[in-house]
Formats: C-alpha cells, sequence, structure tokens
C-alpha cells in the first residue's frame, strides 16, 4: 500500500477541537466584537460541548449563550469556555429565540427538538446549524428545506464530512469517472453498543423542567433510560442508530453516488441482541433502489470487529474498482494496482463554513446545507418506518409526501406535536 501523509478524517472546525475537559481559550477575538456573530449553543451532552468549541474557536463567533434543560450539564459546559462569566445560561430554548441580540444558534438536543427548534429560530430571523438528524421524521425535513428557502436563512446540516477536503476529493474522482461505472455504494454502521438494561419509573432530576423537555413528544413517565443519551434508543425521541451514526454513512453513501429519495427501498431489522428498554434495532439492513444503482446500508451494534475493514464507514463499488471511505481516509483499489490514499485539500470546516456563509448572507455557500441534510435524514427515517412495520418495501413520494399504498406508513412520515409544543412554520 501507498502511504501518503496520514490526515485527520474529520475536520470539524479549522483549529479542530478542543478537548471537552479543558476550557476553550479561543473566543473569536481575532475579529472585532463588531463583526463577531453571536452565538448560542442548545442542548449541551457531548455533541453540544463539541459545537460550543467549535464555534468559540471559529473566527468572527463569539460563544455568548447556552442552553439547556438540565441546569447542570448547562453550568458546566458555560465553565468550559473562556470567559465563562459572560456566558448567559438558560434552562429554557426559547428564551433564546426570544433574545435578538442572538444571530446564530446550533442545535445539538434530543433529536425530536431539532425541527421544532430550528423552525422557531428560522422565523425568529436566526440562522441555524442543525445536528443530525435534522429532522425526527420525513415531513420536518421538508419544512426545514422550505423555511430556510423562504426565510432566507443558512441552515447547515451536522454532517461534517461534507467539508472534508479528503472525501470532497475522493467523490469528486468518481464522479470523474475514476471508478469506472459506480453501481453500488455500501453504508456501513458496524460497532458495539451495549445494553442499557430496564429502568424503573422515577422523578426527574432537581431543577429539570421535564414537561419542557418532552416537548413535542407524548407524555410519558421519567425514567433513567429516557434521559442523558440513552433517548436515542426510543422512538418517541431518536431515529435508532441509523439516525444517530448511520446517517454519517448514508449520508456520504447518496452523495458519492449522486442520488436523492429512492424509487423504492426494502429493509428488514429488529433485536437480535437487546433485551432491554430499547425500542429500536440492533441489527437492520436497508436497501435504496434507483435507476441504475443502489445503495445498501448495513448495522450491526453487537460487533467489535470491522465489516470489510470498518465500523463505520463507505464502500463504492465501480467497474474499475473500489473506493473506500472511513476511519483509515480515502483508499482507492483500482484492479491490478496498489491500493492507494486519496488526499485532498484543507477546508476550514463545516462551522466555519457557515460562519462565512452567514456573515455573506448567502445560503449557497452552505458545504452542508439543509436541503442536502433533509434528504439524508428521510433516508434514515423511510428504513426505519419499513423496519418498524415489518412491510418488506416501501415506495415514497416525496412531492405527494405520501407511501405510496401504505397508510400507516404514511402516518409514520409525521406527527401529532403535544398541544403548547406545535411547530412555529407548518408551510
Amino acid at each position: 500500500m501507498e502511504h501518503w501523509t496520514r490526515r485527520k478524517f474529520i475536520q470539524t472546525t479549522g483549529a479542530g477541537i478542543v478537548a471537552s475537559a479543558a476550557p476553550f481559550i479561543v473566543t473569536g477575538a481575532n475579529a472585532p466584537p463588531s463583526e463577531r456573530l453571536r452565538h448560542a449553543v442548545i442542548g449541551m451532552g457531548g455533541r453540544g460541548r463539541d459545537l460550543a468549541g467549535g464555534f468559540a474557536a471559529a473566527k468572527g463567533c463569539e460563544v455568548v449563550a447556552v442552553c439547556d434543560v438540565d441546569p447542570e450539564r448547562c453550568a458546566a459546559a458555560a465553565k468550559e469556555l473562556a470567559d465563562s462569566a459572560r456566558v448567559a445560561q438558560y434552562q429554557d430554548h426559547r428564551k433564546v429565540i426570544e433574545d435578538k441580540t442572538i444571530d446564530t444558534v446550533s442545535i445539538a438536543t434530543c433529536d425530536h427538538w431539532h425541527t421544532p427548534i430550528a423552525l422557531a429560530a428560522i422565523v425568529s430571523g436566526k440562522h441555524v446549524y442543525v445536528e443530525k438528524p435534522c429532522s425526527h421524521n420525513v415531513i420536518e425535513g421538508h419544512l426545514l428545506t422550505e423555511a430556510a428557502k423562504k426565510f432566507r436563512k443558512c441552515v447547515q446540516h451536522g454532517t461534517q464530512s461534507r467539508g472534508n477536503g479528503d472525501i470532497k476529493t475522493a467523490i469528486q474522482f468518481m464522479r470523474d469517472g475514476g471508478l469506472g461505472k459506480v453501481r453500488m455504494a455500501k453504508a456501513i454502521n458496524h460497532q458495539f453498543r451495549p445494553p442499557i438494561g430496564r429502568a424503573p419509573e422515577t422523578d426527574p432530576p432537581p431543577g429539570v423542567n421535564y414537561d419542557l423537555w418532552l416537548g413535542p413528544a407524548p407524555k410519558r413517565p421519567f425514567t433513567s433510560n429516557r434521559w442523558h443519551y440513552n433517548w436515542h434508543w426510543f422512538w418517541d425521541y431518536g431515529a435508532g442508530d441509523m439516525g444517530n451514526d448511520g446517517i454519517h454513512q448514508v449520508d456520504i453513501a447518496r452523495w458519492g453516488l449522486g442520488v436523492g429519495f429512492p424509487n423504492i427501498l426494502t429493509a428488514s431489522g429488529g433485536q437480535l441482541f437487546y433485551d432491554d428498554d430499547h425500542e429500536t434495532p440492533d441489527t437492520q439492513v436497508v436497501t435504496f433502489e434507483y435507476d441504475d444503482c443502489y445503495l445498501m446500508y448495513e448495522m450491526r451494534l453487537w460487533t467489535r470487529y470491522k465489516l470489510e475493514g470498518h465500523e463505520n464507514g463507505d464502500v463504492f463499488y465501480g467497474d474499475k474498482g473500489r473506493l473506500d471511505i472511513g476511519g483509515g481516509g480515502c483508499v482507492l483499489q483500482l484492479v491490478g494496482e496498489e491500493e492507494k490514499r486519496i488526499t485532498g485539500p484543507g477546508g476550514p470546516g463545516i462551522i466555519q463554513n457557515f460562519i462565512d456563509a452567514v456573515k455573506a448572507d448567502d445560503p449557497s455557500l452552505l458545504e452542508a446545507p439543509i436541503e442536502e441534510g433533509a434528504v439524508s435524514a428521510a433516508l434514515c427515517h423511510l428504513g426505519n418506518i419499513t423496519t418498524r412495520l415489518s412491510c418488506g418495501q416501501l415506495k415514497y413520494d416525496p412531492v405527494k409526501r405520501i407511501v405510496l399504498g401504505n397508510a400507516e406508513a404514511t402516518r409514520l412520515l409525521s406527527r401529532e406535536c403535544r398541544p403548547g409544543y406545535e411547530l412555529a412554520y407548518t408551510g
């Protein structure tokens, strides 16, 4: 194998991510206050704290507020930022939305809050960076795309690979015919996620507004498994690991193939390993059929070994060879030739790209725009719907926004929000 200079696979910001245990010492001070975007981060779990560090380190931006319904998380996140005494702390995201001095927000809450907060922010005049998956269901993704266009706001989706120079170069290589005709891409999510057990119903933690945490989701008793991080494994709040981790691989595969919504999809899956509070699958196979190619998603959450050399990654199969994109970089294997790495120029990453697009007031500059993120999220939701209903296959019409011949699947394309937590934009 030909070894080239080793590069970081995912570039979140040009300055990188500072370890969450240490204070962030860069505050965007390289621009005068009048030229800095005033940014707030909503949702202060691990990903939110990473975003706070990334935005604080970016050029032309300062983090002025953090928000989480858990006051302990909020306080801990604020302390990690330089000049933390000047960082406002909120437990209610609605206060952030109301603050007219805040220009931009990033959203790293539970999935079921991504679209409601994003829509409220867009309608209020703010630009939005929303974590993956941008939506909790298919229709929400359509609404986000519409609202971004209607209100002409920059809405960036947190699929960081879109800003990775190596991946961009590798995909352009395919687009230029370097692999010949590419007829199949495989998106691999192959890892070990331990069981979560069974948690009893209890009172919420002190100081937590649990009704606000539930928001648009149905009223349910509090359990520790429905709380920090494990909410991913409940349909009311998350999208399983297909929407959590697998969306990165689905997005890269779709990007590389140059495809959007499929003609038809087939799926199967369930729980072969978990016997606990999990509602979402630990095993899943979804195939998306297009005019002249297929995209396959494979997920196993009970393996401590790799699949085709990947834990999480993508493989593109063409007439001339294969291209792997994963933790080992972008590796090209052409027939009859030695393996090579494809590398490309570094870039600022999608956080800085978002800031630059906002300052230019030009959504067309976004590298991970919501119109792309919404489609990738929709593919994950459609795969989950097919799996949940055990219906074998679905045909989704993105114009009519229905599943042809399946009323129950069409119902799962959206949800009814609880009274008091309706969407700020409904089309």
